[in-house]
């Protein structure tokens, strides 16, 4: 599968999940879909019938509210079968609103307290790392979000990996520039990201996160002697129209008439077969 079909797949996922569950958080996950199906489909290193494989890579999901895009990128991938996404935020489903790992093969960790996940992805790069010369060690990844990158927690950590030199750390930023109350810079602003990462020791860049040549050669970019932090300029919403840029669905879930054009404007952009 490619990763622009993988894409495709999340976002119209997304929005057939959330309507069905009432469910929060599509604007979360259409703005991270095209970085979560680029490491699925072409990055990440992992066997879907030995989910708990030692040479695997790890992801973590930091902005854990967008659990759905993990959800269904794993299905896709054959971790589980496809069905269990009918079950999205039921009573009783292993599938929960914030991406859990308990019970559910792929999920390295649960997630939905901001600022919990780049500390447990550079415990996990720090026990990974290589111990003799030309040992490949595995690689970790830790997706987040703008409001999250104003928690202490997360510079704590920066300052961490880049002592220890995590080069098999790779942080991404969903930069869209907002979370959930308001735009991030009305809140507490981050501006200037990359020269803060920088600062504090990381290998820095920015991409287009829409992009997927451009998130593939970020991501398996690798520093030998530092952490990386891929800052990813994305649209919160892509992909339906009404929805981009907008604080709205954050919180809202698509129904009736919105649900109805959002389908439609997905269908539309299905990728050839």
């Amino acid at each position: 599968m490619t990763s622009v079909d993988l894409a495709w797949r999340i976002r119209s996922g997304a929005v057939e999940m959330t309507h069905r569950a009432h469910a929060s958080h599509v604007g979360a996950v259409l703005s991270a879909a095209d970085i979560v199906a680029v490491l699925y489909a072409n990055i990440l290193t992992f066997d879907a019938r030995n989910p708990k494989m030692p040479e695997r890579d790890r992801f973590i999901l930091c902005k854990g509210h967008a659990g759905a895009a993990v959800y269904i990128a794993l299905a896709e991938m054959g971790f589980f079968p496809r069905e269990w996404l009918e079950t999205y935020c039921a009573d009783g489903s292993l599938l929960s609103g914030h991406v859990s790992h308990a019970g559910v093969p792929g999920v390295e960790f649960s997630t939905g307290s901001l600022g919990h996940g780049l500390p447990v992805a550079a415990g996990m790069a720090l026990g990974l790392s290589p111990k003799t010369p030309g040992e490949r060690g595995g690689r970790v990844f830790a997706l987040m979000g703008d409001g999250e990158c104003q928690e202490g927690s997360v510079w704590e950590t920066a300052l961490f990996a880049a002592h220890h030199r995590l080069s098999n750390l790779t942080a991404i930023v969903d930069h869209n520039k907002m979370q959930g109350l308001g735009f991030s810079d009305d809140i507490l602003t981050l501006s200037p990201l990359r020269e803060k990462w920088t600062a504090f020791g990381w290998n820095a860049v920015e991409v287009d996160g829409h992009d997927h040549d451009q998130l593939r050669h970020a991501l398996s970019t690798r520093d030998p002697e530092r952490p990386s932090c891929i800052i990813a300029h994305t649209v919160k919403g892509k992909g339906v129209s009404f929805m981009e840029n907008s604080l709205l669905w954050h919180y809202r879930d698509p129904q009736d008439a919105a649900y109805r054009q959002a389908v439609d404007e997905l269908e539309s952009k299905r990728p050839p077969k």
